[in-house]
């Protein structure tokens, strides 16, 4: 086994054992799409047309992932999300 493919190799595991989890957002018959685009480039750092497309995502077929990543960084997004009065969950 020559040097490059053990590198690889040793990337390929590293990359496995890290556990990704995804923040949900549900749709609500409350928030204007202006607030959830608003909140979602402050809180998931969304650029405004990935919060416009998530809104209309959530809006059409009731959920979105709005974000993945560890669950150490994700959790207090969603606790933001949520104290924004959205309706969020982390899976």
């Amino acid at each position: 086994m020559g040097t490059k493919e053990k590198i690889s190799e040793e990337l390929l595991l590293e990359e496995e054992t890290v556990k990704q989890s995804e923040i949900v957002l549900f749709n609500d018959d409350v928030n204007t799409f202006d607030h959830v685009i608003d909140t979602l480039i402050n809180v998931c750092d969304h650029t405004p047309e990935q919060a416009e497309q998530c809104s209309l995502i959530v809006h059409h077929n009731g959920k979105c992932t709005v974000k993945t990543g560890e669950y150490t960084d994700l959790k207090p997004r969603c606790s933001k999300l949520l104290q924004a009065g959205l309706s969020a969950e982390i899976v």
